[in-house]
């Protein structure tokens, strides 16, 4: 491994200077605006899918580039850096510092978990859901660096659990899991096992020099290591692998809940500005049944392939074994450590819920929002306002009692920055500016003319086909990347093949958080492995399923509830004509 890493390393300064070399030919021959552009966006995608540079690096070459291939001016290409989507990211950072730095996670994380049980099964749900709810308001990454330090406590007290409370286990849940599906080699754990249920079973005799003593039973040793049994390791795997995919799951639901959405959103602000069906509430009716759904399948896939297929045991069992009892006194004591509920929590819960309500209001869609109480402005207000308005208040009302030698906020501007993705703001900013770039130089809509003889399958198979690619290819490439690479190619081709653009778009959004399948796919994958307990095989059979679970739901939903929301089955107004056929 370490190998592989010192040639990767050395293969980096050969990619960044090789690429454009490479690529020259293209702009120097198609002396063209579209193939300049082009250039320009292949560098780039190259750069964002190897990662040789950082990712904002690279999203800062369309602001030296395109003004030296005369495509935009420095001064236009400088506008688009920085949107609407910066000013509600600002919002929300000061609302996840304050939930961080006030602790609120993990009262909200440890009362969910307690609340739905202790038990393998139930304590992976819980830690689902605990998990997935965070994400809809934090960023997946910090949600999972938040609530895994709980899990893994859990997960040493299973491991310290005495061999009595392991026999109780047994009875009450049957932990078996696929044999088919498991990496490591358990025949000799399994020989030892069948030798040791034959001696207490009186079938086979003691290997034992003296007869006339008392048959004595060794315990088996520990399995692979730390792992006192097989179900525990599988156990432990299946406890990581929740976190990780709960963590990407609910962050679709919320159009702040990960940096996807927030890109997907202001594209359609900035190329469609008279589109007002995207907004938080819709977004939220959308997208709630879509985590739903999903939470409910990747939790019995994950049941099934680490705790085996006795669901009845996780569901309906009262019972309470020596292990489930430690587990739930853990629990317990982690909840009580908290402490009462502070003031400083209080706070941010009331802002927190304010800041949704203002959110879901503003513009609901079936009913007037207390937007049309400002007639005048129509669509000044977005919900990057109120997300400004509730996160200047951290920095107002006092984190402790007012102290004539000192005040402090409820946050301070250091906290904010060591929560602010800064990162992400410039690659945002790249994204848009490469946006504007294809759609100014034309390439845009040279693109969609060329894949225009997809217009001639049905809309599902396309949609069906960018799904998969994109699923594919965030795998190795940043999410966001991915999505500020495919956004402006897919809405052109979906005005050529006359469907409405959001039919292409919002699968294909979705679609981009789907990355379960590596350790390195994105920063929660890698969190949860670093613990230990997960092999890259293991995340890779389990995030084949949970790819496959997301894809078909998101189309199961764009072709039932999705369509009467968002109208998808008409073209709609704020698209260009381009070609009147219709979904």
């Amino acid at each position: 491994m370490r190998q592989l890493r010192c040639s990767w390393s050395s293969l980096k300064p050969l990619i960044i200077f090789i690429t454009p070399l490479a690529l020259i030919p293209l702009p120097l021959l198609i002396r063209k605006k579209e193939a300049e552009c082009a250039y320009i966006l292949i560098v780039m995608a190259v750069y964002w899918m190897t990662e040789v540079l950082p990712l904002s690096v690279t999203a800062l070459l369309p602001a030296v580039l395109f003004p030296l291939f005369g495509i935009m001016k420095s001064s236009q290409v400088a506008s688009v850096y920085f949107k609407d989507f910066h000013l509600l990211l600002l919002g929300v950072i000061c609302l996840a510092t304050s939930i961080e730095k006030w602790g609120l996670h993990r009262r909200i994380a440890l009362r969910l978990v307690t609340g739905l049980g202790v038990n393998p099964g139930m304590l992976m749900l819980g830690f689902m859901v605990g998990c997935a709810f965070l994400s809809m308001w934090l960023s997946n990454t910090s949600t999972v660096a938040m609530v895994m330090p709980i899990v893994e406590a859990v997960i040493q007290q299973v491991l310290n659990a005495s061999e009595e409370a392991s026999k109780d286990h047994k009875g009450a849940l049957n932990g078996i899991s696929n044999p088919a599906l498991q990496l490591e080699d358990i025949e000799a754990q399994h020989d030892q096992s069948e030798k040791i249920k034959s001696i207490e079973a009186g079938i086979t005799e003691p290997d034992q020099t003296a007869p006339e003593e008392p048959e004595t039973v060794k315990a088996p040793p520990p399995y692979n290591g730390k792992y006192r049994t097989r179900e525990d390791h599988m156990m432990c795997k299946g406890l990581c692998l929740c976190i990780a995919y709960s963590s990407s799951i609910g962050g679709l639901t919320t159009l702040s809940g990960t940096s996807t959405n927030l890109i997907f959103a202001e594209y359609i602000y900035q190329y469609y500005p008279d589109c007002t069906v995207i907004n938080f509430g819709n977004w939220f009716v959308l997208c709630l049944p879509i985590c739903i759904i999903m939470l409910i399948l990747s939790w019995i896939f994950l049941h099934w392939m680490y705790l085996g297929s006795n669901f009845r045991a996780s569901l309906c069992s009262r019972q309470r074994s020596e292990r489930e009892k430690h587990t739930a006194k853990v629990l317990r004591d982690q909840y009580n450590s908290l402490g009462p509920i502070s003031w400083q929590e209080i706070i941010t819960t009331i802002i927190f819920i304010l800041m949704a309500i203002l959110w879901f209001t503003r513009n609901p869609g079936f009913m007037p929002g207390w937007s049309s109480l400002f007639p005048d402005y129509p669509g000044y207000a977005t919900d990057a306002t109120v997300a400004l308005l509730l996160g200047f208040i951290f920095f107002i009302i006092p984190g402790h009692k007012p102290n004539a030698e000192r005040y402090e906020a409820l946050i301070t501007w250091k906290d904010f920055q060591a929560c602010m993705p800064w990162e992400i703001s410039l690659l945002v900013g790249g994204g848009f500016a490469l946006a504007e770039g294809t759609k100014i130089s034309g390439l845009s809509t040279w693109v969609a003319e060329l894949m225009t003889p997809l217009g001639s399958l049905p809309p599902l198979a396309t949609v069906t086909i960018a799904c998969l690619i994109v699923t594919s290819i965030t795998e190795v490439a940043s999410n966001a990347a991915t999505t500020t690479i495919f956004l402006p190619i897919l809405a052109p081709l979906a005005e050529a093949i006359g469907v409405n653009p959001l039919y292409m778009l919002i699968p294909t959004a979705l679609c981009v958080s789907f990355s379960f399948l590596l350790p390195v796919s994105n920063p929660p994958n890698a969190i949860v492995f670093t613990y230990g307990h997960l092999t890259s095989m293991d995340m890779v059979k389990a995030g084949l399923g949970l790819n496959v679970i997301g894809v078909l739901t998101v189309l199961l939903a764009l072709t039932t509830w999705a369509t009467p929301l968002l109208n998808l089955d008409t073209y709609p107004d704020w698209a260009p004509v381009v070609n009147s056929t219709g979904v």
